[in-house]
């Protein structure tokens, strides 16, 4: 290949800095995401190659580098095929603008772009009965400021399916304090929407911005240093207000409850309500209905309605015998 006068250091500048925040305008969560792929790429090679992570080429790209890198991403960081893949994507991002940039680049890039996206199982959903959502909800203590919180924080998440993302960025501004009540949220790849609140719900987060005397910037949800929550600081509260809650309602003792299985939780129970999987898509914010789909095929409750409804192998078939002679009368018109 021959040598090119933009170097793999300006040309990964050129990329985070004006293809993806000025050009594609991505969002910090995936320039950050990216970000940590590339680093990590760059430091794997390094060991790899016994090389600076300055000297490096786009020719050290090579596909066999790339294999051997997502197999340590699996076996050495024990990280999921769903982890790997998304390291992938993010490779390949970089990759493709490196191929409009350097033409010579184009074999390399082109191997690259050739390594499959490695199948995985996709498991059951998790989600809490409605008991369980219960007791989680009214777990934390109410004489405290951190449970006052965390009551006020969980009643959201179950309410609106949000994701714990964009319920740590969701301002006191957001809501808007109408009949009903509703709560903006600001969803993956810059999409937002608005979710209507439950009047308990509506009354509850009312209680906890006159009590803390919130701005309209104040993010709804700070911790003790009246920042935002971050995403582990939302699954320690809600793993400790489970660990409470399964003192009452023992089903927990065996659940593993995530903020994102609270979100499953009520992408169920609004399916098991008679709510169409478009709406229950719009409400999660989801890129495409087929996403939703997921729930239909965990709800066992639906599937043994369905298994009601059709016969047994071996079982006789009887005919139908009206109960009475106006039945009668009327089977034979």
């Amino acid at each position: 290949m021959k040598t090119n006068p933009l170097e793999l250091p300006e040309l990964l500048q050129r990329y985070f800095c004006e293809h993806l925040a000025c050009q594609r305008n991505a969002s910090p969560c995936t320039i950050a995401s990216y970000r940590d792929t590339i680093r990590m790429l760059l430091r794997f090679l390094s060991e790899r190659l016994n090389r600076p992570a300055e000297q490096m080429r786009i020719a050290d790209f090579h596909s066999d580098h790339l294999l051997a890198f997502l197999d340590h991403v699996e076996r050495v960081r024990k990280n999921s095929a769903r982890t790997r893949n998304q390291r992938l994507a993010a490779i390949r991002s970089f990759l493709r603008y490196a191929g409009w940039q350097l033409p010579d680049a184009m074999p390399v890039v082109q191997r690259a772009m050739a390594i499959p996206r490695k199948r995985c199982e996709r498991g059951l959903v998790q989600f809490l009965t409605r008991d369980e959502v219960e007791a989680v909800l009214e777990a934390p203590p109410a004489d405290t400021w951190s449970g006052h919180r965390d009551r006020a924080l969980f009643v959201a998440m179950y309410n609106t399916g949000a994701r714990v993302s964009e319920i740590v960025a969701a301002r006191v501004g957001d809501i808007e304090w109408g009949r009903p009540a509703s709560l903006r949220l600001h969803g993956k790849g810059r999409k937002e929407r608005r979710v209507p609140l439950w009047r308990k719900t509506a009354a509850i987060l009312r209680d906890w911005v006159r009590h803390n005397a919130f701005g309209q910037e104040s993010p709804l949800f700070p911790n003790r240093a009246r920042v935002p929550m971050t995403r582990s600081g939302v699954e320690k509260r809600l793993i400790q207000a489970v660990r409470h809650a399964a003192e009452r309602c023992r089903t927990l003792q065996s659940k593993t409850v995530s903020p994102h299985v609270l979100r499953h939780t009520t992408a169920m129970h609004l399916l098991q309500s008679g709510v169409e999987l478009t709406v229950i898509a719009l409400w999660l914010g989801h890129e495409s209905p087929e996403t939703t789909h997921l729930y239909m095929t965990a709800d066992l409750n639906m599937k043994q309605k369905a298994l009601s409804q059709m016969q047994e192998p071996g079982a006789k078939r009887t005919r139908y015998k009206p109960s009475d002679k106006l039945l009668a009368f009327l089977e034979n018109l």
